[in-house]
């Protein structure tokens, strides 16, 4: 039976973690330590900044760690069946198998000439396993059966263009001149409700989007902090379905939680004095 200390013990070794993968990762002079591919000749060839390529390769190079982490704290660390499934990692108490968290890997870049607003994450679909928490599509077990949401997320600068050339392949005694495309990194643990934003994240796709102010990311100062995570469940269940009448009678669909929590009756004060910390 999951009690909620289970959670906050789990975050919070989780975050331990986290605080020292920075340095699993990096150089001495902050760059990442992951330089290219290597082939059989021995030739090494620069990794794209491509996102999603940077991403899983993060993914991969911090995998090992995160499955002695299970392990150690006594959980079976189960994988997504499928791309496109949520989570990432699924964390299974071998003691109590009920007891299960979700892990998801979240990777952005600083915005160019910022030193505390990125380019955000998306925090998973609002759709069907989220709207239905019985619901077994894309996700690797029913969303209700699990007792905590996390992000494990990732914060980089990217290298400037003039340093990169996908073009150039290297040898291995090149190795410490090749340019890293990332750099600076920023990792840290939270649940997803605590940095989530009250708009989608990818255009007209399903996905809950985050905060941008980097700040607040780390701190789990998101839109619904102070309201706490059953505002998040209940606006992301209702995005696009709630609506509210306008100035001319009309009705039309809520789109921001100050129009949700009016709707709702709740206090907006929360909503507002949130808004104004964050800007």
């Amino acid at each position: 039976m999951f009690i909620p200390d289970e959670k906050q013990a789990f975050g919070a070794a989780l975050g331990e973690l986290a605080d020292n993968f920075a340095h699993e990762i990096e150089t001495d002079d902050r760059q990442w330590s992951i330089k290219g591919f290597i082939d059989v000749e021995q030739n090494v060839y620069t990794i794209s900044s491509d996102t999603k390529i940077v991403s899983k390769i993060l993914e991969i190079h911090l995998f090992p760690k995160l499955l002695a982490f299970g392990q150690g704290l006594g959980f079976d660390v189960v994988l997504a069946d499928h791309q496109n499934y949520y989570p990432d990692i699924s964390f299974v108490k071998r003691s109590d198998p009920e007891i299960k968290f979700a892990v998801d890997f979240k990777t952005t870049y600083r915005v160019e000439g910022s030193s505390d607003f990125c380019n955000g994450f998306t925090l998973g679909s609002h759709g069907k396993y989220f709207r239905d928490r019985a619901s077994r599509k894309n996700i690797q077990f029913p969303y209700q059966e699990y007792s905590g949401h996390f992000c494990l997320g990732i914060i980089y600068t990217r290298q400037s263009a003039g340093r990169l050339d996908e073009r150039e392949v290297y040898t291995l005694n090149q190795l410490p001149s090749i340019p890293s495309v990332a750099r600076d990194f920023s990792v840290f643990v939270q649940e997803k409700w605590r940095i989530a934003s009250d708009k989608r994240g990818s255009g007209n796709t399903a996905n809950i989007g985050s905060i941008n102010k980097i700040s607040d990311i780390v701190s789990g100062r998101g839109m619904f902090s102070e309201l706490g995570e059953k505002w998040f469940d209940d606006y992301w269940q209702n995005y696009g379905r709630a609506t509210t009448t306008d100035s001319m009678g009309q009705s039309r669909p809520v789109r921001t939680l100050e129009e949700f929590v009016t709707h709702r009756g709740g206090d907006v004060a929360k909503v507002v004095a949130k808004a104004r910390r964050s800007a």
